[in-house]
């Protein structure tokens, strides 16, 4: 008789969670999955997927406005937001049953409900235990709120996805990326939206150039962005909501969505009693095989917060599954992985920004193209894309490529491959342009700034 029921629980059906989980399948292991939520995790139910959907309904406002340039006429076109959620909805549900079917048919048993670590190889779901030699946390992470006053009557992203009905004027608190997304969802289907952000530019921590030209990029759309703004309290008035800053204005408002960051979802998983180290914000150390402090225990994608992105813990997850069960080890590369951000523009970036490329090389070129997309000639739309590239100057290899501007996220998706290979500007100056697009201009950027 085997000594444990599986050969490997994963805890937490997310993207993670189920790619590792069918990949260790695929190699002959005995496999389980733990979820107390829907199955799909928070980037098929509430994130990535449903997020981009409403923002594919909220961009056909552009479409509208820009089509007269060209001829068309559509007169009393409105959005219906019940319908869009509705929609949205209905395809969520379509992805959770294709992620349950996928884990049926690689033999991944799935166990629904809260799971929690017993010991390095016990798992307590509902009252009944389960055992492994390994276990493979997955569990991803959830929203946080100041702790302000009348913060109840705020939503989060999760709660943002699945309004009833869309607010007239929403107050967003935050400035990186799910802010900036929202901020184009509500923008765009008509809800009159103020950023609030306690710095003095969106996105921290991006390139200068990506943070300045998506600030303006939204502002020409009409989101007010309230820089060095704290959110000090909130309460309901004739209806409304009351919000008050920190310089003593009262804000009036229908809807507050709090976008003040993310932590792991770690409480109540019994970690801590098993010996599982864990940092200040209630992540899991890990190394770099996703190795915790306990042998055994392994944590892949946003429960670590090292880089919480999808692909990244889909990434983790195989790589632990190469390594545990096909005797093909490897890790996850964290150099040079390309990330978007869905606002409106969109914003898409793959290596380091000017900035940290001067810390690490010193010496660096720099290469920025603005312009006026084609699209936008005819239909009169005042908005720019920008273009950057980034190069090491003693070895000539680019090391940031940079993008705000529609299908930005599209076209870095090939820069990203190109600079995994090492690609040097002079293979970029080099390549032959694709003519007439946007993409082109990456590879005709002749002279860096300042020469």
């Amino acid at each position: 008789m085997p000594a444990f029921d599986y050969d490997l629980i994963t805890i937490g059906a997310g993207s993670g969670g189920v790619a590792g989980s069918r990949r260790a399948a695929s190699y002959g292991a005995r496999v389980a999955i733990c979820e107390d939520n829907r199955v799909g995790g928070t980037c098929v139910i509430r994130g990535c997927v449903p997020k981009k959907l409403l923002m594919y309904g909220s961009q056909f406002a552009d479409a509208f406005q820009d089509a007269a340039g060209y001829g068309w006429s559509v007169p009393g076109a409105s959005l219906d937001w019940g319908a869009l959620v509705a929609a949205k909805n209905r395809e969520i549900d379509r992805l959770e049953g294709i992620y349950r079917r996928m884990l049926d048919q690689a033999g991944v048993t799935l166990i629904e409900g809260r799971a929690v670590v017993v010991d390095p190889h016990t798992v307590e779901v509902a009252g009944k235990r389960h055992t492994a030699e390994r276990i493979m946390v997955a569990t991803g992470g959830h929203p946080v709120l100041p702790d302000i006053p009348g913060i109840e009557l705020a939503i989060t992203s999760n709660e943002a996805l699945s309004l009833d009905k869309l607010p007239g004027d929403v107050l967003i608190v935050g400035g990186g990326y799910i802010a900036l997304e929202f901020a184009g969802i509500f923008r765009g289907a008509g809800a009159r939206v103020t950023l609030a952000i306690r710095r003095d530019q969106v996105l921290g921590g991006f390139d200068q150039d990506i943070r300045q030209a998506v600030a303006e990029g939204l502002q020409r759309r009409g989101v007010v962005i309230r820089p060095h703004t704290r959110v000090v309290g909130m309460a309901r008035r004739d209806g409304r909501i009351a919000v008050q800053i920190d310089d003593g204005e009262i804000l009036m408002v229908d809807q507050v969505m709090m976008a003040t960051g993310r932590a792991p979802n770690t409480r109540g998983l019994g970690l801590e009693a098993c010996g599982v180290a864990l940092g200040e914000h209630g992540e899991i150390k890990v190394d770099g095989q996703s190795r915790t402090s306990v042998p055994g225990i392994y944590a892949v994608g946003d429960v670590t917060d090292r880089l919480n992105l999808t692909p990244w813990a889909i990434a983790e997850g195989r790589a632990l599954a190469e390594t545990l069960y096909n005797n093909n080890p490897m890790q996850a590369d964290a150099e040079n992985v390309p990330a978007a951000v869905f606002s409106q523009p969109p914003v898409a970036t793959v290596g380091l920004s000017e900035e940290d490329a001067r810390k690490r090389y010193g010496k660096v070129r720099v290469y920025r193209s603005r312009f006026r997309p084609m699209k936008n000639t005819l239909s009169g739309r005042d908005e720019q894309t920008m273009m950057k590239l980034v190069v090491d100057d003693a070895s000539d290899r680019v090391v940031g490529c940079h993008m705000v501007g529609p299908d930005g996220p599209e076209i870095i998706q090939g820069l990203a491959i190109a600079m995994k290979c090492g690609a040097t500007k002079r293979q970029f100056d080099q390549t032959i342009g694709l003519h007439p697009t946007a993409a082109e201009e990456f590879v005709t950027m002749r002279d860096p700034v300042g020469a």
